[in-house]
């Protein structure tokens, strides 16, 4: 059953390590394909974006390229061009023609302006404050014509563009740099109207080094960044030159808004375009979590792993667990018969162990016993002992005993007043029948000195073990205080050979005795592998397992 359960087991684990071998291959491959669908996307959209921006500023180039000698003051300048720049389809919100005229040419072009049929002819600043001409002392730059023309553009001619911020500082690099140039991000048509930039090329007549003018187009910023498609892969954000961390965002309607980068999360990827003369960036930020994507697709195949794995198991298990029961049936009964010749081997071998030991004691203690009542106090003592070892090794399958247990008081002599001190190790069955004669032998030696110190203890028994694995060594230390040579009660010929011979052969090691000036001392010295002996333990173990059949 055990190697049925290892071998479910084994493919149980096989089955796991490959459906999760394979969720991991899977999550890195969702992971790297989404990462180069999402690089490829960006790149491809900047691609697009930068040939966007690229053919407004040839527009705007090829605008200024028309004019010849332009007049300043033609109310329609763009009349000629209306026909080219609606043959480039560009999506462009308003274009313009805005005059760079002197303090002396104002009453002429408003003249001019009213008599194209515009509503609101006065020369006036950005705010729609008339401008005086006695206040100006230097050139202006007055928008003159547009196109398309509507309700809503009708009423911006007029205007001068010196009082607007970003507008006179784009004019204002045209004219220095003496090509087309980009706005920062701007309202356009009005002051809520939406964001977006414009695009000034200088009109520089044949030998003039000043232009007379500049031809403008505006863009809504939502179109030229191709922004939020709902079936993109991310959202575009522009960085807002003007703010430190802000960016330009269109929702799906189109309508951009300004937020603070640095509050949210930081884009996926950042993309340069070039334009107007200067860098501009693109923060593009992922719609899905390519992780969690990837995670989920992994969970998905590792279950299903899982799943089948499980199935396999099962299938398995079911039918090697028939022929296994099948096969066990045969297996317990010829086991039976094995372990029962085994058991009954093994105990013909211990039995002949003891009896062996306890003829060895008889023979040696009725041999050298000078005094029949001692002799035959000794005799029951020893094989006493042996009786009680035999009882604690039975208790434990005859798997070792407890070394503490070898001191009570139904095995040795005065018992209660021996002080015993060590790690409470378990020793080997044949470590066993040894030690446990030897603390008979030692015990039952004493009792000249017990008289001595009356109930206190006199008596000290320790062991300790040293070293380490497999080199430990296992010390023993037995000291009887308060007694000379004089006072104890000499040992006996077979307790000499059990303390000197016998008990450190069976356990490998060596053995002296000695007196103090305050005591007599017995120490025994031995390696922990022949104590512990783990090798009949093992086969203790093997031979008193009981005998269990297949479960039906």
């Amino acid at each position: 059953m055990v190697r049925l359960g290892f071998i479910i087991g084994f493919i149980a684990l096989l089955g796991a390590l490959l459906s999760g071998l394979a969720a991991y291959r899977v999550h890195d491959q969702e992971l790297a394909l989404d990462r180069i669908a999402l690089a490829r996307a960006i790149d491809v959209h900047a691609s697009l974006v930068q040939d966007r921006l690229t053919e407004r500023e040839l527009l705007a180039r090829v605008a200024s390229g028309l004019f010849r000698a332009p007049s300043v003051l033609k109310p329609s300048m763009l009349e000629p061009l209306r026909s080219a720049i609606y043959a480039f389809k560009t999506d462009f919100v308003v274009a313009g023609w805005v005059a760079r005229l002197q303090p002396n040419e104002l009453a002429a072009a408003q003249a001019a302006i009213a008599a194209a049929g515009f509503p609101k002819p006065q020369i006036r600043d950005y705010s729609d404050k008339p401008i005086a001409p006695a206040s100006l002392t230097h050139p202006i730059d007055v928008l003159m014509d547009l196109e398309p023309r509507s309700d809503e553009t009708k009423a911006l001619p007029g205007r001068s563009y010196d009082q607007d911020p970003v507008r006179s500082a784009m004019l204002a690099r045209a004219r220095i740099e003496k090509r087309s140039v980009a706005s920062d991000p701007v309202p356009l048509l009005r002051g809520n109207g939406p964001i977006g930039i414009i695009v000034a090329a200088p009109v520089i007549p044949e030998g003039a080094t000043e232009p007379a003018g500049f031809v403008t187009f505006s863009y809504e910023l939502a179109t030229l960044m191709l922004t939020n498609d709902d079936m993109s892969l991310f959202s575009v954000a522009l960085k807002d030159p003007r703010k430190e961390g802000g960016e330009l965002v269109a929702n799906d309607q189109g309508i951009v808004s300004t937020r603070m980068g640095a509050d949210g999360p930081a884009p996926s990827a950042t993309r340069t375009v070039s334009f107007g003369g200067r860098d501009w960036q693109l923060g593009y930020y992922a719609k899905t979590n390519s992780a969690r994507r990837a995670e989920q697709t992994a969970i998905i195949v590792a279950a299903i792993g899982f799943a089948i794995t499980a199935m396999v198991c099962g299938l398995f298990g079911y039918v090697a667990y028939n022929n296994l029961r099948l096969s066990r049936e045969i297996q317990v009964r010829i086991g039976f018969e094995r372990r029962l010749t085994a058991v009954i081997d093994e105990l013909n071998h211990r039995v002949k162990n003891i009896l062996a030991v306890i003829q060895s004691i008889v023979t040696r203690t009725l041999r050298h016993g000078s005094d029949i009542d001692v002799a035959r106090e000794l005799l029951i003592g020893r094989i006493h002992a042996m009786s009680n070892v035999v009882s604690l090794l039975s208790e434990s399958q005859w798997q070792g005993v407890k070394l503490k247990g070898l001191f009570e008081a139904r095995a040795i002599p005065h018992a209660d007043r021996i002080a015993v001190t060590g790690p409470d190790i378990a020793v080997s069955a044949r470590a066993a029948q040894s030690l446990s004669l030897l603390f008979f032998e030692l015990a039952s030696h004493s009792d000249e000195g017990l008289s001595l110190v009356g109930k206190h203890p006199h008596i000290t028994a320790n062991w300790t073990v040293t070293g380490e694995a497999p080199e430990e060594v296992f010390h023993f230390r037995w000291e009887e205080f308060n007694t000379s040579e004089a006072t104890r009660r000499p040992d006996s010929d077979f307790g000499l050979i059990l303390l000197d011979r016998v008990a450190p052969e069976a356990l490998g090691g060596t053995a002296k005795r000695f007196f103090t000036d305050v005591s007599y001392v017995y120490e025994l010295t031995a390696p922990m592998e022949t104590v512990v002996d783990m090798t009949e333990r093992d086969r203790t173990d093997k031979i008193s397992a009981p005998v269990r059949p297949a479960r039906g």
